[in-house]
């Protein structure tokens, strides 16, 4: 059956190269028939599992789209030649060997298919694409892969599609946190806020912001964290909500060096349910001095006579938030 389907290619390779000669009474190839026979070639190929080859037969139908100026097509072979890029027999050397020596050339075709879909005015089919690659690579190279998903994102919000672009966004902000990169994260999860509120989905604004906080407290930054609650109760129902007290609670018990009240918020449902590398972040959260308690440093017995000011200045401090 192998055999057969090669063979089938062959004759179609052949075929299209026929159509690309030139003679005395033929001054001009015929492209749109070369690419046609490429394409059954690349197809045959795929299913004999010959998928090097498929790969040569879709570069081949590119090109002769390309120069037929057909760009739609040339970038869909493009795209086509990467994803035989990433298919393999099933076995696991291979599979690794695919993983690390042909995703990134995968990813490179999409992403020239990707710019041609963009010249061609279909910006859609141009963002698939690139999510396509990021998904394609994320195991691999989780950096190229948030390059990707933020490029789509950013075609999404040319196009206006602000919840396509968001979702996207979304994906390339838990790429960072996973990687511990707070601060790009920070940035990320920002303006996924931005376009929640936009768009007026406040109840998962609240949510952005709970991941901002774990992600600031991450950096060791309270006031960051602090100030995003504070800007965060200018969007409609944050204030009073629960996420709202939680974040309170989780600053207040931060705050005053309290693990327990930290690991108490952290554990909530609250916390728990939300997208797993950010339920991550809030069980591994840990206050600063390693967990000790100012109240309880504050209050262990009565103070000798004399030196009740000091006390009383340690308790005003013990606040936490305002």
């Amino acid at each position: 059956m192998a055999a057969q389907k090669i063979n089938e290619g062959l004759e179609h390779l052949a075929k299209a190269e026929k159509y690309l000669k030139t003679g005395f009474l033929k001054w001009k190839p015929d492209y749109d028939s070369a690419a046609s026979e490429y394409g059954k070639a690349a197809v045959a190929f795929k299913n004999a599992k010959q998928f090097e080859q498929a790969k040569d037969a879709c570069l081949r139908e590119a090109a002769a789209h390309e120069n037929n100026r057909a760009l739609f097509h040339a970038a869909k072979a493009y795209e086509q030649a990467g994803m035989m890029l990433k298919v393999s027999d099933g076995s696991q050397p291979l599979r690794e060997y695919v993983e690390m020596q042909k995703l990134p050339e995968a990813v490179q075709l999409i992403e020239k298919a990707s710019t041609m879909y963009l010249e061609n005015g279909t910006p859609d089919t141009a963002a698939m694409a690139l999510e396509r690659a990021g998904k394609l690579i994320e195991n691999v190279d989780p950096e190229k892969a948030v390059q990707l998903y933020q490029q789509t994102a950013n075609v999404f919000e040319n196009e206006e599609r602000l919840r396509q672009a968001v979702e996207l966004l979304g994906k390339a902000s838990r790429l960072l946190v996973r990687g511990r990169r707070f601060d790009e994260a920070a940035l990320s999860i920002q303006k996924e806020k931005n376009i929640y509120k936009e768009i007026e989905n406040y109840p998962t604004c609240y949510k952005k912001t709970i991941a901002q906080v774990l992600v600031h407290l991450h950096r060791n930054d309270y006031v960051a964290a602090e100030r995003c609650v504070r800007e965060s109760y200018s969007i409609p129902g944050f204030n009073g909500s629960e996420d709202c007290a939680a974040l309170e609670r989780l600053l207040e018990g931060y705050d005053q060096q309290d693990q327990d009240q930290v690991c108490e918020v952290c554990s909530s449902p609250l916390f728990k349910y939300m997208d797993n590398d950010y339920a991550k972040l809030g069980l591994s959260l840990v206050v600063p001095g390693g967990g000790v308690k100012k109240k309880a440093a504050a209050s262990p017995q009565p103070a000798p006579t004399g030196v009740p000011a000091a006390e009383e200045e340690e308790d005003e401090y013990a606040g936490g938030l305002c």
